[in-house]
């Protein structure tokens, strides 16, 4: 990992610092795929780079016909990866809009989930985008032993990813987020599932982010004392644990983990420790993600805030 300076401008394409992903997603825009082929096959043999890329470049092809024309001319794992995100985008901005053709796009998303799955049997993300989905069908398969209020979910689906890929990071936040209230799902289970996640992964895995993430979407700007809760004393032996565990290993990561990264990076601001803030800030260099700043106000200004807390350079127009 290599994230470079800071030169006094935030970076907010989620390509961050992966070169090959961001050319690719120029040329998805101007409706060429050759590089976005390439990038994705590039991925085989990593699948959480895999997902991350095959996700990015979705959200630069849901606009258009790119991934449908690409499927058409060349069939493949990764023409038919591309198409399964790209329904899969669809179906849930369908369903965050309440547009009554979302059953229809859903079914579209699935079947486009399962040809991926059938061409590439060993990778993932097909898997994984049919998690995503699950929110919006809402299964409620029985929990296994070991959580507290047992919630019922998309147990099955996510163990077949696991199978897989037993610690893939895209897979984990989309089971974890459909126990979000604002997905039909409550307190109780959200906390549960989130502990039981972590707890289940090695000490140095960002996975052990789950709470902060699950915290993060709890926040309540008028509950009492709401900017202290992450100077409590589990909430700060968590980001405490990410700091000397997790944060040492990113170094040696193929691309920077921007949004892993700015949840450390604002659990330990929160908590006012600016020291290891400053560091965790400093490795992200210049890229950002708007999670999980846009929670609190305009992401810029308060990762601005933030830097400048820390004692690092801040754009010149802040």
């Amino acid at each position: 990992m290599a994230a470079g300076s800071f030169e006094g401008q935030y970076v907010w394409h989620p390509a961050a610092d992966d070169r090959q992903l961001a050319r690719a997603c120029v040329d998805v825009k101007a409706g060429r795929y050759l590089s976005a082929h390439e990038v994705l096959g590039d991925a085989r043999d990593d699948f959480d780079v895999r997902a991350h890329r095959s996700l990015v470049l979705a959200s630069e092809a849901a606009d258009s016909d790119l991934a449908e024309r690409w499927l058409a001319e060349e069939p493949g794992p990764e023409s038919a990866l591309l198409w399964a995100r790209v329904a899969m985008l669809r179906a849930l901005r369908s369903a965050d809009a309440q547009d009554r053709r979302t059953g229809t796009l859903v079914g579209i998303a699935n079947g486009a989930c399962e040809r991926a799955a059938q061409l590439l049997p060993e990778d993932p993300t097909p898997w994984v985008a049919q998690l995503a989905l699950a929110r919006i069908r809402r299964p409620l398969d029985p929990a296994p032993q070991g959580l507290l209020t047992a919630p019922p979910g998309p147990w099955q689906l996510f163990s077949r990813v696991l199978r897989l890929d037993p610690w893939n990071r895209e897979a984990h936040h989309r089971f974890l987020s459909f126990f979000f209230t604002r997905h039909g799902g409550t307190a109780s289970a959200r906390w549960d599932v989130a502990s039981f996640l972590s707890h289940r992964a090695p000490a140095a895995s960002p996975l052990r982010l789950l709470p902060l993430v699950a915290l993060v979407e709890e926040y309540d700007p008028a509950a009492l004392l709401a900017d202290r809760t992450w100077r409590q004393p589990q909430w700060l032996a968590t980001s405490m644990g990410l700091y000397h565990h997790w944060f040492p290993r990113t170094s040696d990561y193929r691309f920077t983990p921007v949004l892993d990264l700015s949840y450390l990076a604002h659990a330990l601001y929160m908590a006012k420790r600016e020291f290891e803030a400053r560091e965790v800030l400093t490795a992200m260099g210049p890229y950002a993600s708007r999670m999980p700043w846009s929670v609190f106000g305009a992401p810029g200004e308060q990762l601005t805030r933030a830097r400048r807390t820390c004692g690092l350079p801040v754009p010149s127009a802040a």
